[in-house]
């Protein structure tokens, strides 16, 4: 597939061909795109919309690949990194981010305009067009608790902006997800608070974060949905399995819920370890746990 043909049309246009996707994502896995793409503006992703439709290519969006596991085999087609589009705009109460913005630099500039509501992601580490795309939350607090609008573009190559109802959230869920729009901005209204009072709320979060969880290591964070009536991380360390390995992937010792890379994982090492705790669990407690992290590409 000629994709030269696009570069031609948008000169600017960063193309990468057969690169790798472990360069990317947060677990240091995961196998080649065919091409990815990084555009910096809603015209150059409406291109790349038109391009893949007019061609019948596969078309893949990703942002910051922070709860995400690329299979080995990597991805077929043109893959959209979001991470150039990433400006972020304050009025009054208004906090505008582009989809490739990071959730924490959105908590940091809230802050620093005193305004109250996010605080609870400060320490998550994807982009806002995954927060929106997931349904992003910790630590009490989910995107679906803040008044928003999210300005998208179809697959057909249609602009159209979502209010918050018509954003359909649930847990770790999205309208998104079923329609696969493209999220290209979104407006979040927050609360007008006191700069003392939110620091040391992210203060507080941040070192619950980092005694509890191990971000020395590369992962994908939490692996699994809280089952309804448990906790998944409980479940896991009550089954023994911290510590456990498969390759280079590793069960975390600080935090049951996180599989760790501890040494050169693949992907695959990561998939089969979470078929392992799936089938532990299940055999111990009859108790299911769904995946919270996305899977995606060629075997």
């Amino acid at each position: 597939m000629n994709y030269d043909l696009l570069k031609e049309e948008y000169p600017s246009l960063t193309l990468k061909y057969n690169e790798p996707l472990s360069k990317y994502s947060y677990t240091k896995t995961g196998g080649p795109a065919d091409v990815i793409a990084f555009p910096e503006s809603t015209d150059e992703v409406k291109a790349i919309v038109n391009w893949a439709k007019e061609y019948d290519a596969p078309l893949t969006i990703l942002g910051n690949l922070s709860n995400l596991i690329v299979r080995d085999g990597g991805m077929e087609g043109i893959v959209i990194i979001l991470t150039e589009m990433n400006q972020i705009s304050v009025q009054d109460n208004c906090i505008s981010a582009d989809s490739g913005a990071t959730l924490i630099e959105v908590t940091h500039r809230a802050r620093d305009h005193r305004l109250t509501g996010l605080e609870f992601a400060c320490g998550i580490p994807g982009s806002m067009g995954g927060a929106i795309f997931m349904n992003a939350g910790a630590y009490g607090g989910e995107i679906c608790d803040i008044p928003l609008e999210v300005d998208t573009i179809s697959r057909e190559g249609e602009l159209k902006t979502y209010s918050l109802d018509q954003c359909e959230f649930s847990y770790r869920h999205s309208v998104f997800q079923d329609n696969h729009d493209i999220i290209l901005t979104t407006r979040l209204w927050l609360q007008d608070g006191e700069l003392d009072v939110i620091q040391n709320e992210m203060d507080r979060l941040t070192e619950l974060r980092e005694s509890k969880q191990p971000l020395e290591y590369p992962s994908c964070g939490s692996v699994f949905k809280r089952p309804e009536g448990y906790f998944t991380g409980k479940l896991i360390q009550d089954a023994g399995l911290q510590g456990h390995r498969i390759g280079g992937a590793e069960i975390s010792k600080k935090h049951a819920g996180f599989i760790i890379n501890v040494d050169q994982a693949t992907a695959t090492d990561y998939i089969q370890m979470i078929r392992f705790i799936q089938q532990t669990i299940w055999d111990l407690n009859q108790v299911r746990l769904e995946p919270e992290v996305r899977i995606i590409g060629r075997e």
